[in-house]
């Protein structure tokens, strides 16, 4: 037989009945949009959070640009099993200075917290050695002064740049150069603030104080060296992999590290970071829509459930629709409506409260970005919330379609 296409009055007829019904049984229209709610609203402000984190992580490397390579020690398990702890060393830097060609702002970095004192008041700050080249490979230029010159590294001099946050907790006013800070039991004089870069996840990034490299190293004295960062810029930007491969076949050898043996560092760049999160905040995102697709099916129930009820109660109505004339088309029609009008109102609901509670937890982390739900996060939501309910509401509207006219005017 012959299917006759159902008209556009008789759909908008459908959506008006099907709207009626929702509203007039609104507790139970909330109730049973619940379960879409939650799961919708998890998964969005998830992905929303995730993605927020995303930019800042990018922003936090644009510096660095796509010529940056960077140098860290890595202890392998079983080194770190027996206490042992990889370290890269000033010879390294040397070796990657004088042997490795292509490369420019061959940058070391050597990191500690310690307190800084100024006029009786003192704070804790991340200490950081490093050479001229730093504001280049780091996009991070002085706001007043200068930064430190090669002629302070050679010649060791006690000098220092400090961070925004430093100096406000310090209390050394708006222009602190030429002023001296009590670090490491020595005076250091300032000679310029860095400027302010913001916060992000908790790191302060402005509480900070630098010094020469070599400056850092004679005020350790013969304790234990601190871990050294090496960063460095390459020439070609094309030639970055080839690059990162001769300093690892380079520093192997320096470290008499047999072909079966690991490799202490490692060598990276600002993307191979911001591709290992993405890694990270794919699998988060998959365990999440996981747990929501779980949320989702007991939902699904929940609407099917409501829409057996519903036809239940309505069967003397559908017979006097059919008596009247409707088809069984219309009948199909206005049930599924109603299961995807009721499944689709979850998922808008739950995409509202998804983006309040991103909002919400952004706005508890310092200088991290508004966030906003992602283009296709808000697709796949409504779309996965309305084909919940046409796949769920299938079986009621079908049990609505189905009954005979007779039978339904006769249903106590």
């Amino acid at each position: 037989m012959r299917r006759v296409p159902v008209p556009a009055s008789a759909f908008v007829e459908s959506s008006r009945s099907a709207l009626g019904s929702l509203a007039a049984h609104g507790l139970r229209t909330a109730l049973t949009t619940l379960g879409v709610v939650i799961g919708v609203a998890s998964i969005v402000a998830v992905v929303t959070l995730l993605d927020g984190l995303r930019d800042a992580i990018a922003d936090q490397f644009a510096g660095l640009g796509g010529k940056s390579l960077a140098i860290s020690a890595l202890t392998p398990v079983e080194d770190a099993l027996q206490g042992r702890r990889a370290r890269l060393t000033p010879e390294d830097l040397e070796l990657v200075q004088t042997r490795v060609e292509g490369v420019s702002n061959v940058t070391p970095l050597v990191v500690i917290h310690d307190e800084v004192r100024y006029s009786g008041r003192s704070t804790v700050v991340q200490v950081r050695g490093t050479t001229h080249s730093y504001q280049d490979v780091y996009n991070s230029f002085p706001a007043r002064g200068r930064f430190l010159s090669p002629a302070d590294g050679r010649q060791r001099r006690r000098v220092c740049v400090i961070g925004e946050e430093a100096r406000e907790s310090l209390g050394m006013g708006e222009d602190p150069t030429g002023r001296f800070i009590g670090l490491a039991g020595e005076w250091c004089r300032v000679v310029g603030v860095m400027e302010r870069k913001g916060q992000l996840l908790g790191a302060n990034p402005d509480n900070h104080v630098l010094l020469p490299y070599e400056t850092m190293r004679a005020m350790a004295g013969p304790h234990e060296p601190p871990d050294l960062l090496i960063h460095l810029t390459v020439l070609d930007p094309s030639l970055r992999l080839a690059t990162a491969e001769r300093i690892r076949a380079l520093l192997r050898r320096a470290r008499d590290l047999d072909p079966e043996d690991q490799d202490d560092f490692r060598v990276q760049t600002a993307e191979e970071v911001a591709e290992a999160f993405d890694a990270v905040a794919a699998t988060i995102t998959a365990f999440v829509a996981g747990m929501v697709g779980i949320s989702l099916l007991v939902a699904g129930v929940g609407v099917m459930n409501v829409m057996l009820v519903s036809v239940t109660e309505r069967t003397r109505e559908i017979g006097i629709c059919k008596a009247l004339g409707a088809t069984r088309q219309h009948v199909l029609l206005q049930f599924l409506i109603e299961a995807a009008t009721l499944s689709l109102l979850g998922g808008m609901i739950g995409l509202l409260v998804g983006a309040g509670i991103a909002t919400f937890v952004a706005s508890l982390i310092p200088d991290f970005p508004t966030p906003l739900p992602p283009t296709s996060a808000v697709v796949l939501a409504l779309v996965f919330s309305a084909v919940v309910g046409i796949v769920f509401g299938v079986l009621p509207a079908l049990r609505a379609a189905n009954l005979d006219p007779i039978e339904a005017l006769r249903h106590e």
